[in-house]
């Protein structure tokens, strides 16, 4: 069967605090353990008023303190704004405070624009091209095998699930050639999705964590009971996307009846392209959208992300999806 896990980027949406996000996030998890997700992950975006996770490390605590079960974890940290020992300590700790649920998914991007990576990494002048070497350094950390020189102190013989994420191919080649479960992006950058997973199996090599390849990969659901609903759902992130595009970020905005119709033709074709791997409609649309997209691209997970302004409705919306990934398809 088909694994599913969610994708929460912690939104603040207008009218409420970065507290009532991390409440919600707590609650969101609680109800994705609930329903049966296997994992649950938020992402560090720095400088965006309308995202909550840039402390990646303590939200993951404050979400997995409020659960029991599910894995809980990022995706990802963006390795190149920290030290690796850094990294190893937070996640060391993370591992010891809550054993077997921690995952560390690891990105190149800088999570933010250049401005804001300035001010998180005080320059740029670091090698673009350290990515593979710093995720090796901090396997060696977790590993304990002296190769550094240094004890992580927490981190050393810490086991978080590590996990390398793209949007490009460069992390596919990276993931495979490391032995690494791979995620890919394509929740918002869905255009290398399916060269990057060819290459990813094609080029696996087996490691001490991974026999054999083991791909996610995004998708975004906007679901409810009916179909017109779940439309006016999914406007929310619709005009977010818009907003992201033209320069223009904010809280998450309410939804709004007849939004894509009322963008101009450039708009419209930003969002047709950003969000070409999502399903937007009742739980036999959500089935069989996943189900194509687990047919095309053959990942063994499905990340899915639904993010929908009104609190309960989203609840609901990724209560449906877990229905939706348990019809016969997936069986």
């Amino acid at each position: 069967m088909t694994q599913y896990s969610l994708l929460d980027l912690v939104p603040v949406v207008e009218g409420r605090t970065v507290a009532d996000a991390l409440a919600n996030a707590a609650d969101l998890a609680r109800h994705a353990e609930a329903v049966g997700f296997n994992r649950y992950w938020v992402a560090e975006h720095h400088g965006m008023a309308g995202i909550a996770s840039a402390a990646t490390s303590v939200v993951i605590a404050h979400v997995a303190q409020a659960t029991k079960t599910i894995r809980v974890g990022a995706g990802g940290i963006m390795l190149p704004n920290h030290a690796p020992l850094q990294i190893a300590e937070q996640f060391g700790t993370l591992d010891a405070l809550f054993p077997g649920r921690i995952d560390l998914g690891l990105g190149r991007a800088p999570g933010s624009d250049q401005r804001v990576a300035h001010a998180m990494r005080r320059n740029l002048d670091t090698d673009p091209n350290a990515f593979p070497n710093d995720v090796v350094e901090l396997q060696s950390y977790f590993a304990d095998d002296g190769r550094t020189g240094i004890q992580a102190t927490p981190g050393a013989g810490a086991a978080p699930q590590l996990w390398i994420l793209g949007s490009s191919t460069y992390g596919a080649q990276l993931a495979a050639i490391l032995g690494l479960p791979y995620a890919f992006a394509s929740h918002f950058a869905p255009d290398a999705l399916d060269q990057a997973m060819a290459i990813y199996r094609r080029d696996f090599r087996p490691s001490a964590q991974l026999e054999k390849p083991y791909a996610m990969a995004g998708f975004n659901v906007f679901a409810a009971d009916t179909h017109a609903e779940a439309e006016y759902l999914a406007s929310s992130q619709q005009q977010a996307f818009v907003a992201l595009r033209t320069g223009n970020p904010g809280k998450m905005k309410p939804p709004v009846e007849g939004y894509r119709e009322s963008l101009p033709r450039a708009h419209s074709a930003i969002l047709d392209h950003v969000l070409s791997c999502s399903a937007v409609g009742t739980r036999d649309e959500i089935a069989a959208g996943i189900a194509a997209f687990v047919k095309r691209t053959g990942v063994d997970e499905v990340m899915l992300t639904s993010s929908i302004y009104d609190h309960d409705a989203r609840k609901h919306s990724i209560a449906i999806a877990a229905e939706a990934m348990r019809v016969p398809e997936f069986a």
